[in-house]
């Protein structure tokens, strides 16, 4: 049975596939409550900024440090350079990714700087990204900055 924050994650990711944009999603725990979650909204925005981890973290509102550094938070894709960076400065403890087999991103960063990653390899996740770069190449390399 699949993780039932994974499954948020995946559900903010399809809605983000359905407004036309990049299929992430992130959804930020806090003592077992969802306290903020999103997609990836950069095309749906304009947005140089909004990935699904971004978008999760600001819906989440402005929390006291003792928040973030007690919360986990779930991506359907391995966190890029900045989402690792947004994690660091919160001071997340835990991160738990959907799938890093189509996209690697700073994980290693992560665990160098204290942060435990979990990578589920999620078929579903895999699957979604794998078909969304096929269709949008040229849309998918510009979100990772290619």
């Amino acid at each position: 049975m699949k993780d039932a924050f994974l499954e948020e994650a995946i559900k903010e990711a399809k809605k983000g596939l359905d407004e036309g944009g990049i299929p992430i999603g992130s959804v930020l725990i806090y003592k077992g409550k969802i306290l903020g979650k999103g997609h990836n909204k950069r095309v749906q925005e304009g947005s140089v900024v909004l990935h699904g981890e971004m978008d999760a973290l600001e819906n989440a509102g402005r929390q006291p440090a003792s928040v973030y550094k007690e919360s986990v938070l779930y991506t359907t894709l391995s966190p890029c350079p900045m989402c690792t960076g947004a994690i660091l400065l919160y001071g997340i403890p835990k991160v738990v990714i959907g799938e890093h087999k189509t996209f690697m991103g700073a994980e290693e960063h992560l665990r160098a700087n204290g942060v435990e990653v979990v990578v589920a390899n999620d078929a579903e996740c895999i699957s979604m990204m794998r078909a969304f770069i096929k269709k949008r190449p040229g849309l998918w390399n510009e979100d990772i900055g290619v």
